[in-house]
């Protein structure tokens, strides 16, 4: 996991976002690890889903947003990681950068990579401020489908 194509893919000179530091600490030896969702108006409206792993965020677009509905799943499509720092980044990218318009966290918390569902590659903790609440990544070829496990209450309107 490398920050080289999400780095190659801005200049931070007129970017807002975080350049993101070269340490890889952190996330190694704990369980318990950072979960993110970002609301993104970019070109089109869209959310990114955001797991630290081995000292990045790996991260999925999901273009139709998390649902709350346990029974619907959702494409996450595969983007490049990005940096830990990026888990708190609110601001605007400007137009004619990559990924110009406005980002906000939607959605912050934590999680483990656990066994809750057949296929299911992660769990989600205090998602939306509610403890009970999963969610799950499920393979599919090169993407993947997000799905809630168990009730989630809107941290926000979609």
């Amino acid at each position: 996991m490398s920050l080289k194509e999400y780095r190659e893919k801005r200049d931070f000179r007129i970017s807002p976002e975080p350049y993101g530091s070269t340490s890889r600490s952190g996330s190694k030896h704990s369980r318990s690890r950072i979960y993110v969702i970002h609301k993104h108006q970019a070109s089109r409206l869209h959310y990114d889903l955001r797991l630290e792993h081995n000292g990045v965020l790996l991260s999925w677009a999901v273009p139709k947003g998390p649902s709350f509905d346990p029974s619907i799943k959702r494409l996450a499509i595969q983007v490049e990681d990005h940096p830990l720092e990026y888990a708190k980044f609110e601001g605007v990218i400007p137009e004619g950068q990559y990924g110009a318009g406005t980002v906000m966290v939607w959605d912050i918390g934590t999680w483990e990579r656990n066994s809750v569902g057949p296929g299911c590659w992660f769990a989600a903790a205090g998602m939306a401020e509610t403890p009970e609440s999963r969610g799950c990544l499920l393979n599919i070829a090169t993407s993947m489908l997000l799905k809630k496990i168990s009730p989630l209450r809107s941290p926000g309107p979609l």
